[in-house]
């Protein structure tokens, strides 16, 4: 049975794992509260790769009291095997957790409920799906890539009001102002890798890298589809060519959680296509071009009909100075 701390308990374990979202990959972003019969309470967030998981940071927070009775509020299912660091299951069970509270079971072949399991076998009182769709939404990078072997694909876009990404001459710096466009940096930071078209690398000799966001891991991997001129400052890079899902399979199996797309309409449109983009960023400029003859978000052809249109759920809407970010979801029958 759940309660209104187990809610409020939660709602922090979230923010502590948002926190990590751009350090803790490729372990998942996890955060852990633990509290005392006392209302001691203790918190955690995922270490980067090769340090202590959430639950381990808040069990250390609290050495020298006395746990036995605490309750745990964790994101995410324990781990309840060997990795870089030991099972978290094993050190709530020793520390005298007697109630773990979980939002999420964690698709990870290596674990699948076998942590929830071993609480239970310890006669650990377990609660699991609390803000599980929360849970979901913060993690869904993570889940997609246990789920299916490929990264989880984040098509991003800046756009004039009338839905033009580039004026008729190909000059697009800047549509969008400041704010924005360090937002976009911000996911790239979060990105493992990043990808445009030859064509992209050609016109416009982007680095691709995070300038104006903190990025902890540094830059992510760059992938170029076709061949980048030997000069370009895109190297050193992937360059890929043929079947996407191929290119996807590649990065997926290079422990790549996101891959975040910034190609030109070419690119954008092969993606949208087939059928791969998890999640459209749109970044809307409160500017016109006023005219039907400057390059818009896809190029090639669309859905014939209204009934074949993709849709979507509008996730979220932030303005950021004058601009406005705007996620959306394709719906599930129509997500990869």
């Amino acid at each position: 049975m759940t309660t209104a701390s187990d809610t409020e308990r939660m709602t922090r374990a979230l923010v502590l794992a948002a926190a990590v979202r751009a350090t803790a990959p490729p372990n998942p972003w996890v955060g852990c509260v633990i509290e005392t019969p006392r209302g001691t309470v203790f918190e955690g967030a995922t270490q980067p790769v090769g340090g202590p998981h959430a639950e381990a940071v808040a069990l250390a927070a609290a050495t020298g009291h006395d746990l036995a009775g605490a309750t745990a509020w964790v994101t995410l299912e324990p781990c309840s095997h060997d990795g870089r660091t030991p099972p978290c299951v094993d050190a709530l069970i020793a520390a005298g957790v007697t109630r773990v509270v979980i939002g999420l079971e964690d698709p990870d072949a290596r674990v699948q409920g076998r942590g929830i399991e071993r609480l239970r076998a310890a006669r650990i009182d377990v609660v699991v799906g609390v803000l599980a769709e929360e849970g979901a939404h913060l993690l869904a990078p993570y889940l997609h890539h246990r789920r299916t072997g490929r990264p989880y694909v984040v098509l991003k876009t800046a756009t004039s009001l009338d839905g033009r990404t580039a004026a008729p001459d190909g000059s697009s710096q800047w549509i969008t102002g400041p704010a924005a466009r360090a937002d976009g940096h911000g996911l790239r930071a979060e990105s493992d890798s990043i990808l445009v078209g030859a064509g992209t690398v050609r016109s416009d000799d982007p680095t691709l890298t995070v300038r104006d966001a903190p990025a902890p891991r540094g830059d992510p991997v760059r992938v170029v589809l076709g061949e980048a001129p030997a000069t370009a400052r895109v190297h050193p890079c992937l360059e890929r060519g043929g079947d996407l899902g191929a290119v996807l399979d590649e990065l997926g199996a290079l422990g790549h959680l996101q891959l975040l797309v910034e190609g030109g309409p070419t690119v954008a449109h092969a993606f949208h296509e087939a059928g791969l983009v998890n999640r459209y960023v749109v970044y809307l400029a409160p500017c016109l071009f006023g005219g039907d003859d400057a390059p818009g978000v896809f190029s090639g052809p669309g859905a014939p009909r209204l009934d074949s249109i993709t849709r979507g759920r509008i996730q979220s809407v932030r303005r950021l100075g004058e601009d406005l970010r705007i996620d959306l979801l394709p719906h599930p029958s129509e997500a990869p």
